[in-house]
């Protein structure tokens, strides 16, 4: 019987069945790589949640950002809600990276604003793969960058039952030794204070309060309190402890690292000196002298992920411990977890881009004596690296890319729509004018009066930011009503167009590559894609896919693809499209399915967002008047509690509505004071 429990509610369709027992029967025969090939609306999150509940192992989702991450996390919690899945990302709101410019001789130092949420949420991820195997991680890339050893993260654990022998100095001592920070004020993850004979604690991976009572030398009591309202939630005989920080290292250990980074600096002034960088040797001293004195006095520096090295023992060169390190292993020290890569042709190149990038800048600080040599050590894993750590993969995309194509043992196809949704039909045009055709420009202007006149909507993807301006402009003189967007248009003007877009203020959309993913726009019924042939990233197979795509909510959709060559990647994506179009088109055919246009209502999202957002916060206090009459302070309390669960769950929009709640709600009993 698997280890994960899926939610009954949902029930596979369309392709999905087939999907499932490929690639639940390729993993059980130790296929390390499969592709699923899926369409946009296909549900491929669910297929791949049904193949982990079939597998019943650990297993690692790894996204391209933290948004889409928060998005899978959250689905993932609606597909599995008695078993345990977490959130893994980086930890900084605001991350600004050391670095130095040569060519105006510019040093930046680093900066960072750490979220104490994220950061919780990350050990409340390593404190469960250490704790149990019923679990899923959905991560961002950040999952390849280092992170402290697991074996000496759950080695340090403190465990702590009712009748222990412990003094109530010595019970600190171990708090403070794990990295926990004692405080006079309302205890935070990571901090514990210490009231008369008892000391309460927040552990890092959770939002409740242990309060361990000691007397006559003993553990009398341990009990679990609610940080909100202060209530008693039960009374554990027992409990785990885990380090309030990742990276962990004893004091033999600490000690060794100081005389080793000693050492390095001594043969690196040696070596600057010899090539005649007086300026780097001496910059290189005196920065890595006050951190050794920081290092002896407080145990930290800032930058001390540079020595990380020497911290952990690891030899130059050799790869971190990472995410990866804490999900289980097998006895030949091979991965025992499921891999899944979602929307795998992003994904897969910025893994890959990573240790590049990141070694670029570090070489250029150690070239100017900013930081030691093993500082290119403090690093991600290179792609090869994270290939040898991961167990088996499932990529997950609608547009795989060539690097799929290199690894993976196995596609599944997924291509069906239960909602019978077929892809757009797909033509060639010229670029030039020749005799009576006047060219793409007139001949995109033709086809978009047609679909006009009919009530749809057009959209023209353009190579360059001018040339969309440009077109926009030159359609608005042809009295087409018309308007332009690419990056340089801000979010909520963004917003506002798509908005006007989609009511039919305007009916002709002009843009360049942003165009390609993420638009949802059910009136769209017809694409001119201009200058088809340019190769390049805007018009490789896969970004024609995408933009193809885009009029695949529209029975009436089509596309025009304006070239005078058709090129690889063009006759790739149009074979790709009439094939995946053929294959719904039987489906519907034999299930007697007749696709129908999505309809989607249209919404002014930036009056609707603010106004909603308020009278959400509005409703909710008038609904708790009667509460603050009588309590308020209670009311203030539970709404946190709230808020911080909302949190905890990924549900930003809620926090959001409660945090406003709660500021009117302390406004108010300011007032009554």
């Amino acid at each position: 019987m698997s280890i994960f429990k899926i939610n009954n509610e949902f029930s596979p369709a369309g392709d999905q069945p087939k999907a499932i027992k490929e690639l639940t029967d390729g993993v059980k025969k130790g296929l390390h790589y499969q592709t699923l090939l899926g369409v946009t609306g296909s549900g491929k999150t669910f297929t791949a949640a049904n193949v982990i509940a079939n597998i019943g192992k650990p297993t690692l989702v790894i996204a391209h950002n933290k948004t889409l991450a928060a998005q899978l996390a959250q689905e993932y919690r609606e597909f599995f809600p008695e078993n345990a899945v977490h959130y893994f990302v980086s930890y900084y709101d605001y991350y600004q990276p050391e670095a130095y410019m040569p060519v105006t001789d510019t040093y930046i130092e680093k900066e960072a604003m750490i979220n104490e949420e994220i950061d919780r949420l990350r050990h409340a991820s390593t404190q469960a793969l250490l704790t149990r195997k019923d679990v899923i991680i959905v991560a961002s890339v950040s999952c390849i960058y280092g992170l402290g050893s697991p074996a000496e993260y759950e080695k340090v654990n403190m465990k702590i039952e009712v009748g222990q022998d412990v003094s109530r100095a010595e019970f600190i001592r171990e708090l403070i030794r794990i990295h926990f920070s004692r405080t006079n004020a309302d205890v935070k993850p990571g901090t514990f204070r210490a009231l008369g004979n008892a000391i309460e604690i927040m552990p890092t991976g959770e939002r409740m309060i242990y309060r361990v009572e000691i007397e006559g030398g003993k553990i009398a009591a341990i009990k679990r309190i609610d940080a909100t309202s202060r209530t008693i939630v039960s009374e554990p005989k027992s409990y785990f402890i885990f380090p309030a920080k990742h990276f962990i290292t004893d004091a033999d250990q600490s000690k060794r690292a100081l005389e080793s980074i000693k050492s390095e600096l001594e043969d690196r002034l040696e070596e600057l000196k010899k090539d005649g960088k007086i300026l780097e040797a001496e910059r290189l001293k005196r920065r890595t002298t006050y951190d050794l004195a920081m290092l002896r006095e407080i145990g930290y520096c800032n930058g001390i992920e540079n020595y990380s090295r020497h911290f952990s023992g690891r030899k130059p060169g050799e790869a971190p411990d990472t995410l990866l390190s804490y999900f289980p292993h097998k006895a030949d020290g091979s991965a025992d977890f499921l891999t899944v890569i979602d929307e795998s042709h992003v994904t897969l190149p910025q893994i890959g881009g990573m240790y590049a990038g990141d070694q670029s800048r570090k070489d250029t600080l150690v070239e100017h004596g900013f930081r030691l040599p093993s500082a290119r050590d403090n690093r991600p894993l290179k792609f090869e690296e994270f290939k040898e750590r991961v167990g088996q993969v499932i990529f997950t995309s609608a547009t795989p890319g060539k690097l799929e194509a290199e690894y993976q043992n196995k596609v599944v196809e997924q291509v069906i729509r239960p909602t019978g949704l077929i892809d757009p039909e797909v033509s060639i045009r010229p670029i030039q004018e020749k005799g009576a055709y006047k060219g793409q420009i007139f001949d995109f202007i033709e086809e978009a009066e047609k679909a006009i006149a009919k009530g749809g909507r057009v959209i023209a993807t353009t190579l360059t930011k001018r040339m969309a301006e440009d077109l926009s402009e030159y359609l608005k003189e042809k009295k087409i009503k018309a308007s332009y967007l690419h990056s340089d248009v801000k979010t909520i003007e963004r917003i506002e167009i798509l908005t006007s877009f989609r009511r039919g203020e305007f009916d002709v959309l002009v843009g360049v590559n942003l165009l390609r993913e993420g638009i949802d726009i059910p009136e769209l019924t017809f694409i001119g894609i201009l200058d088809a042939d340019k190769e390049g990233f805007l018009r490789s197979e896969t970004s024609l896919i995408q933009i193809i795509g885009r009029a695949a909510r529209n029975v009436e959709g089509r596309v025009i693809l304006y070239a005078d060559n058709a090129t690889g990647s063009i006759e790739r994506a149009m074979k790709e499209t009439n094939r995946r179009r053929a294959i719904q088109m039987a489906y519907n055919k034999e299930h007697g399915i007749t696709p129908q246009t999505i309809i989607k209502k249209i919404k002014d999202i930036t009056d609707t967002l603010e106004r909603e957002h308020h009278q959400a916060v509005d409703m909710l206090l008038a609904t708790d008047e009667e509460f603050f009459k009588k309590n308020p302070k209670k009311l203030i309390r539970d709404k946190m509690k709230e808020m911080k669960q909302a949190v905890h769950d990924l549900d930003f929009e809620s926090a959001a509505i409660l945090r406003d709640e709660v500021r009117a709600l302390e406004a108010r009993l300011s007032k009554k004071k």
